[in-house]
């Protein structure tokens, strides 16, 4: 393998490594739902592309052609995350659930 393949891989996986522990992160140290649910939809959706992406890189040269499995899984990632968290969202909305003084707007009052 190339040397320039292996560091395509390696930054990619300590880029996506490096968003996914940010999001972790988040998670946990947030305070209300509402700022939590930024942590697995941002960062930690960037994170599994980036590890998709350097997997990608790695069979696409073993295998002596384009990889598309991990390119299928980023895209379906990277639609349903959004989809996800607004569905949550309008569920916490809907049970009017607490939320700290910070977080920004009250939809419904």
């Amino acid at each position: 393998m190339p040397f320039w393949i292996e560091l395509l891989v390696s930054a990619f996986l300590i880029i996506g490594s490096i968003f996914a522990l940010i999001g972790a992160i988040g998670l946990y140290r947030l305070p209300d739902f509402y700022t939590r649910l930024h942590g697995p939809t941002k960062a930690t959706t960037l994170g599994v592309g980036g590890v998709l992406v350097a997997s990608m890189l790695f069979f696409s040269y073993h295998n002596d052609g384009l990889s598309l499995h991990e390119l299928l899984i980023t895209l379906f990632l990277f639609i349903t995350a959004p989809v996800s968290a607004h569905m949550l969202a309008k569920a916490a909305m809907q049970q009017k659930l607490e939320r700290i003084e910070k977080t920004q707007g009250k939809p419904w009052d």
